[in-house]
């Protein structure tokens, strides 16, 4: 996209008129390393950059790890890089493969200092308050290891808004991590304690995406865990986008399904496994909850139900709690 272009982009950002600021940035001495993660990202990278520029906290440096693309993706991040000399912005080369190993190498990498780490996918725009807001956020949580997350509004390839992404209630946590993943990377900002955990951790081998992961093992290991029912993202769709979102009642069907179908009961078993290689990394309750979700899967029919009830496991919405509920009495979990 040429810059003039991304320039309009951030604008119509702004005229949406939801990701305000949270108050003042009392936040402006803390440097934030901006994770992105690449693969043949050309036709929306630029936008997703000029975002960065345009945000309210500029405290940030940029750190790149591109998957092999074939496109203009490395090109355009050098020309970025050449046009801001000021910046530290940095372009490696990733594992190759896929985009979980791709933002976890870039996390558990020691050698990217920050206060503060923010993920950011290639096709995004952020609001000019993204990293303003999430670290006014995060500080309320002095001391303490935090994952950031928010809401998002979904748009199209050109920035059109389709919709909000789902609105959670029920406060985060792990007996909701177990079961369900509820803000997008793309989202994510976490502080050093955080980090410092999912290094501990190291790279999950079975994990079944990042976002879910760091949920799951930051909360898992104690740590606080903010849900932004404001939207600081606008979440490009698109016929590349490796996941997408559930926005639509089709698409909730759709997982849905697939929690009905098996595949649900697969993405459980890379994740257990995965928590199970550093289960000395949650507290003692989390432990036991994960043994215990683990004894749920080997059960069916009433006694299912009635262990799923104990364990107090859930998902954010009504009708994700009754297929949650369906999956344990059918064996599908």
């Amino acid at each position: 996209m040429p810059k003039r272009a991304a320039a309009h982009a951030v604008a119509a950002a702004r005229a949406y008129g939801i990701g305000r600021a949270y108050g003042p940035d009392m936040t402006s001495h803390s440097h934030v390393a901006i994770l992105m993660a690449t693969f043949n990202g050309s036709p929306f990278l630029s936008a997703q950059l000029h975002s960065f520029l345009a945000q309210s906290h500029q405290n940030w440096s940029l750190w790149v790890s591109d998957d092999g693309s074939s496109d203009e993706t490395r090109a355009i991040i050098a020309d970025f890089q050449a046009a801001h000399p000021d910046r530290r912005i940095i372009l490696r080369d990733g594992p190759g493969s896929g985009s979980t190993l791709n933002f976890m190498t870039l996390l558990c990498d020691p050698t990217i200092p920050a206060d503060y780490v923010a993920l950011s996918d290639q096709d995004d725009i952020w609001l000019p308050d993204h990293l303003s807001r999430a670290l006014g956020r995060i500080d309320e949580f002095k001391g303490t290891a935090v994952l950031y997350g928010a809401r998002t509004i979904i748009a199209g390839p050109d920035m059109d808004r389709l919709g909000m992404s789902p609105l959670f209630r029920k406060p985060p946590g792990f007996r909701n991590a177990l079961v369900q993943s509820i803000a997008g990377g793309n989202t994510m900002l976490l502080n050093a304690k955080a980090r410092s955990i999912v290094v501990r951790a190291g790279l999950p081998k079975n994990a079944v995406c990042h976002d879910w992961w760091l949920y799951q093992i930051l909360s898992g290991a104690g740590a606080e865990i903010i849900y932004d029912p404001e939207p600081t993202v606008l979440y490009r769709q698109h016929g590349a986008n490796q996941i997408g979102s559930n926005f639509s009642a089709a698409a909730r069907l759709a997982r849905i399904a697939g929690l009905l179908g098996g595949r649900y009961r697969d993405w459980n078993n890379r994740n257990i496994t995965a928590l199970e290689e550093v289960s000395e990394i949650l507290t003692p309750r989390n432990r036991a909850l994960l043994s215990g979700f683990s004894d749920l899967r080997r059960q069916r029919g009433p006694s299912a139900i009635a262990t799923l009830r104990r364990l107090g496991l859930f998902r954010q919405t009504s009708l994700g709690s009754i297929s949650l509920a369906a999956a344990a009495f059918l064996g599908l979990l």
